[in-house]
């Protein structure tokens, strides 16, 4: 083998899950080519075995191949055996290794199409991502459990992740005061959207911009930050109008501010939309590290 190649240092911990005398193939022939595959479009075990047989003289160049290379059946029924948990955890180290660190990171959840069975009564899956909007790379993903939610599968999500200097969004659904204290443990920033099942928080933050922009008391005259973009093209009109509030002194108005690790700063953010003469705006309320 005259090249080195990062991937299998990332994947030497994963454990083998064949009995010695089955082995015909090494794991590390199995990953590699598996893995090559899906990136370049494979879409099923056949499609793997075809990649590499097409890519056999440039996959000489990185791995043994002692045995040529393996069988559609063999890489179904190696991965059908590994550890799915302990492959995600190398899989993601690796990719790690091979992109910078994310500016943002976008957790979001979503229902996986075409995973619901109703003659089996199997539910739909659905899956919480975490996206670097950067590297435009999905750096991991959890299923939420039966009976559960995104509230329960954030956190798993995030231990899985290196937030270091990284500003993680979240929708309203992991606007919770554990998930905020849990990205700056793991020395991440927050950007948690606010919205009524957080009753509180949503009305103190709604009330203290009505009072700003009213000019009234007791908070008369307090500066914000403000900054807009404009959209034109094909006959509309998306204007995006932002108000930050970072006075500690005025924060403190939130009740329970302190429960919040480290809150900084409260936003609105107002979209208006215009097509052919019809206009819609909605605002929404943010809290920001």
């Amino acid at each position: 083998m005259s090249q080195k190649i990062s991937i299998l240092e990332h994947f030497a911990e994963l454990p083998d899950p064949r009995i010695d005398r089955t082995k015909l193939h090494a794991l590390s022939d199995i990953l590699v080519i598996a893995v090559s595959a899906v990136i370049c479009g494979a879409e099923g075990w056949t499609d793997i075995e075809e990649f590499g047989k097409s890519k056999e003289e440039w996959l000489r160049k990185l791995l043994p191949l002692t045995n040529g290379i393996p069988s559609h059946d063999t890489f179904r029924r190696v991965f059908e055996r590994l550890d799915p948990e302990q492959f995600e955890a190398c899989f993601l180290s690796w990719v790690r290794s091979l992109s910078p660190i994310p500016g943002q990171v976008a957790i979001d959840g979503k229902t996986l199409r075409g995973s619901h069975d109703q003659t089996n009564g199997k539910k739909a899956l659905h899956l919480v991502s975490a996206w670097a909007s950067e590297c435009r790379l999905v750096l991991g993903q959890v299923a939420t459990a039966e009976k559960s939610n995104e509230i329960t599968a954030i956190p798993e999500l995030l231990k899985m992740l290196d937030l270091s200097g990284c500003l993680v969004t979240i929708d309203a659904m992991g606007c919770q005061t554990n998930i905020a204290a849990q990205i700056i443990a793991q020395e991440g920033d927050y950007l948690l959207a606010v919205k009524d099942n957080q009753k509180n928080l949503a009305h103190d933050v709604t009330e203290l911009f009505d009072i700003e922009f009213a000019q009234t008391e007791p908070f008369e005259g307090f500066a914000h930050d403000y900054a807009k973009t404009i959209d034109k093209g094909h006959g509309r009109i998306e204007i995006r109008e932002c108000w930050t509030i970072t006075d500690p002194e005025l924060l403190q108005y939130l009740r329970n501010f302190e429960v919040w690790s480290e809150l900084k700063t409260i936003a609105l953010v107002r979209g208006t939309r215009r097509v052919n003469g019809v206009e819609s705006m909605q605002d929404r309320y943010y809290i920001w590290v």
